[in-house]
């Protein structure tokens, strides 16, 4: 009988490279580009709506986030001429060049719209900058799964499909949880709403693509991914919970602990995912039998 193959790679290598970015970096980009474009979405709403309580620090709060997000992605760059060097071309089929651009343009928009909002002047302009931000503001949260996904890294791959709706779900969570924590209780019922339905969006496409994935969802649930998505779990359910319950009992407190818990669930889903894909990664299984598979499937 010829024993079960232990999968090992030439001179215990792994067969490919682990990502090389900074966890606290990416992951912190990937989290903070998506709390900024969903905040931008919740401060057009509430513009909209007649609600400066909430449009206000949602403006301010995009702002804020896209700025430490750049500062991430130039950390881990190393020097900002590698940023400008990607906004030499516009590559339609690379995520990594229509991201660029897509930054390029949403963050002088987020950063005017709370300029004229802290300034009190230029109204127009203003609200101008605010609905063109917004415009951008999905594409600013999600590019980024499509940007993991286009890698070689076996769980971050394997999660095309559902990863963007993942992001999405994660972004919304966190801008309304923003919202919770700085907007009165009076105009926040936008953000309450929204913290149920990106709850509902993140955990169910979550669980869609663990299904999905088969053997390259293992990473998910072992060794430190599993402790932060296990904990992005429990802290997004129940912060959507509270979120309910605040808009009821009209408590402050519970609006306020609401929002630090789908904040905090929020960036520990982008962290979570992020280390899975490395350990994905780093084990040669992820890679080697899944390609069996597909040559199989294909010789059927």
């Amino acid at each position: 009988m010829v024993p079960d193959a232990a999968f090992s790679s030439y001179y215990g290598k792994p067969v490919l490279n682990k990502p090389t970015w900074k966890p606290l970096d990416i992951a912190g980009y990937l989290y903070l580009g998506g709390l900024a474009g969903a905040s931008s979405l919740l401060a057009a709403g509430g513009q909209v709506t007649g609600r400066p309580g909430l449009a206000a620090p949602a403006k301010l709060g995009a702002a804020g986030a896209i700025s430490l997000s750049l500062a991430a992605l130039v950390h881990d760059l190393g020097r900002p001429a590698r940023f400008l060097n990607m906004l030499r071309v516009f590559k339609p089929t690379s995520p990594m060049s229509v991201g660029s651009w897509v930054l390029s343009g949403y963050a002088p928009l987020a950063l005017t719209a709370a300029a004229t909002e802290v300034a009190g002047r230029y109204r127009l302009l203003g609200s101008a900058a605010t609905a063109a931000a917004a415009v951008l503001g999905p594409a600013v949260a999600t590019y980024t799964a499509v940007l993991l996904s286009d890698t070689a890294v076996p769980s971050w791959h394997e999660g095309y499909r559902e990863l963007p709706y993942v992001f999405a779900g994660s972004a919304a969570s966190a801008a309304a949880g923003l919202a919770l924590v700085t907007a009165p209780a009076a105009e926040a019922g936008p953000a309450r709403r929204l913290a149920v339905l990106g709850a509902a969006l993140e955990l169910g496409a979550f669980r869609t693509m663990k299904r999905r994935m088969g053997l390259l969802a293992e990473p998910f649930d072992r060794g430190r991914p599993r402790t932060l998505l296990r904990a992005s779990e429990a802290l997004t359910a129940g912060g959507a919970a509270l979120a309910l319950l605040s808009g009821t009992l009209r408590d402050r407190r519970l609006a306020v602990a609401a929002g630090a818990a789908l904040l905090t669930g929020s960036a520990a889903l982008r962290f979570g995912v992020f280390h899975a894909g490395v350990a994905s990664a780093e084990d040669p299984k992820y890679t080697v039998v899944p390609q069996r598979e597909r040559m199989e499937a294909r010789g059927r």
